[in-house]
């Protein structure tokens, strides 16, 4: 399975860790904030609208963020954006946790959502250029299972910390957590800032002319980015709209316990990691539309059947494994599919405008969600936005073209 890795040259390798640790420690942060909504909303007795507020302006501000730093990656580097944007991201962080107010933790995570977006586009693009084009979906596609440990990391973090802390005080030392991208920089700086190691674009050093941020929408590549900014809505959207209210369901709707909330998130969490191995090998067997289309569909059914289906426990704890394995396939294929869309001197900035595009008008679903759960079933609230999210995604792919052994130009 990890073949792929020992072809790899040693620049490849380091490139590869770098982005696999930035990105693991983004979802490390991330997936906290559901992880203490549960507490905010006792500590500071605010609504589900107000929480899933902030969630959806953090999105929002991450695909500016990600837009951003994917046409300053065309014009500075890949390497320098990304170490911009994990210091950014690493500091906003260890802010929102000596927030002392709502207004405040919507500013700070609303701020810290620009590096958030950044750090992905920047660190995707490079490794994409850096890899060879046969294992390029295996690269990137097994990039996206840090985030299964990141968020797995999470889930034990909250755990021991709400286990031995008021839960006024747990919140706020699992956002200092998030100051851990921190240390990344001085890997970053040493591995990747060296002259020896192509820090601007491919393995070739070359700096084709870099296009205006709203290159992407001329007559010849406008099509392209329109379908792949919707499959990238439906991707986050659906996404974001079951796990932002996922523990707040199992806590208040099913009735776990902390601990047994964290075992049932611990399944749906490893298959997440599988499925994102699993869609890595397909993209460079099956193809890049194939797999989107098989891993959307799947994830459908899934979340139908976990929150809509009269299912028991022991039903609903043996689910989670499927339904974490196909959720992972989409975030798992774009980062590969949009950086074979675009040429070299818009690519940035075309992944990082699909990608985030996603990301920002997704950012009212989790809101729409709080919102809707006022009116009906929370579960209800939730399966309709995802499984709604994850159609879309399936129409869009279709109307793309197959990209799969693409050789991506200098």
């Amino acid at each position: 399975m990890f073949g792929w890795y020992r072809d790899l040259s040693r620049h490849e390798r380091r490139a590869f860790l770098v982005c696999y640790g930035g990105w693991t420690l983004d979802a490390l942060d991330a997936q906290m904030y559901a992880l203490v909504i549960p507490a905010l909303l006792a500590s500071w007795h605010i609504s589900r609208y107000e929480a899933g507020s902030v969630a959806g302006a953090s999105l929002a501000a991450s695909a500016v963020g990600g837009w951003l730093a994917g046409t300053l990656a065309d014009r500075w580097g890949r390497v320098r954006i990304l170490q911009i944007t994990v210091g950014w991201f690493a500091v906003f962080s260890l802010l929102s946790a000596g927030a002392q107010n709502f207004q405040h933790l919507f500013f700070y995570r609303t701020v810290q959502g620009l590096g958030f977006g950044g750090e992905w586009t920047a660190g995707t693009v490079l490794l994409a250029e850096l890899v060879p084009a046969y294992v390029r979906g295996r690269a990137l596609g097994t990039l996206q299972s840090g985030w299964a440990i990141g968020w797995g990391g999470a889930v034990l973090c909250s755990t021991a910390v709400f286990a031995v802390l008021p839960q006024h005080l747990a919140w706020r030392a699992l956002f200092a957590m998030g100051f851990l991208p921190a240390l990344l920089l001085l890997y970053i700086q040493r591995s990747l800032g060296g002259s020896s190691f192509p820090v601007s674009r491919g393995s070739s050093g070359s700096r084709p002319r870099p296009a205006s941020m709203m290159e992407i929408f001329s007559p010849q590549t406008l099509r392209t980015t329109l379908l792949a900014a919707l499959l990238g809505l439906g991707a986050h959207g659906g996404y974001y709209a079951l796990t932002v209210w996922l523990p707040t369901w199992m806590l208040n709707v099913r009735h776990l316990s902390v601990i047994n909330m964290s075992a049932y998130l611990g399944v749906i969490i490893l298959f997440f990691g599988l499925g994102c191995l699993g869609a890595a090998s397909l993209l460079d067997r099956l193809g890049r539309r194939r797999t989107i289309v098989l891993f959307s569909a799947g994830c459908a059914l899934m979340i139908a059947v976990y929150l809509l289906a009269p299912i028991g426990s022991a039903a609903m704890f043996c689910l989670g494994a499927p339904l974490g394995f196909f959720s992972a396939g989409i975030p798992a294929c774009m980062g590969t599919l949009f950086s074979e869309l675009f040429p070299a001197g818009m690519r940035g900035s075309g992944v990082g405008f699909c990608y985030n595009f996603g990301r920002f008008a997704s950012a009212g679903l989790p809101v729409l969600v709080g919102e809707l759960a006022g009116r009906i079933r929370l579960s209800l609230a939730i399966g309709s936005v995802a499984v709604s999210a994850y159609l879309l995604v399936a129409l869009s792919v279709l109307a793309l073209p197959e990209t799969r052994r693409r050789v991506l130009p200098l």
